[in-house]
């Protein structure tokens, strides 16, 4: 099967890593369709767009899920932290979501830049594909601006 591109926002980093927005409820199926194992959810539970018991959709389709409620306006270190730590423990396939792509993103460049040494331009580049928090003048974006200015250089 090929990649869903109808998915709000799909994008595949790598044989093991896809990512997207928000899910509808026949999705968790598709992914499971395409090999997906693990699932990373970055997206608050209350959003009106949250896929309703994402646990026990995904739980039925086979695919383990990873719960971290990143609020839009205020993410930390903690939040990137224990999503490094749920991406490298992930087995085969996983695919990271949020409503938009816009946090997935922004902890990618993170990982890509400062876990896998990836060039920063490289690293900018893919986040970038999604949206650049240092121009977007939705609300919270500049959190986003300062979260992804953490971090080693």
């Amino acid at each position: 099967m090929s990649d869903p591109s109808d998915i709000r926002a799909w994008q595949r980093l790598s044989e093991r890593v896809t990512t997207s927005g928000r899910l509808e409820p026949d999705d968790p199926a598709r992914l499971a369709e395409t090999g997906v194992r693990n699932v990373i959810d970055l997206a608050m539970p209350d959003h009106p767009e949250a896929l309703p018991d994402a646990e026990g959709a995904f739980s039925a389709q086979g695919i383990a899920y990873t719960h971290i409620p990143v609020p839009f306006d205020a993410p930390e270190e903690r939040h990137y932290a224990a999503f490094v730590t749920a991406l490298e423990a992930a087995e085969g396939p996983v695919h990271v979501h949020c409503i938009m792509n816009w946090r997935v993103s922004a902890f990618f460049y993170r990982y890509h830049r400062d876990a896998c040494g990836m060039p920063e331009p490289e690293a900018r580049a893919l986040m970038e594909r999604q949206w650049s928090p240092e121009t977007s003048d939705y609300p919270g974006a500049s959190a986003w601006a300062a979260f992804i200015a953490e971090g080693e250089r």
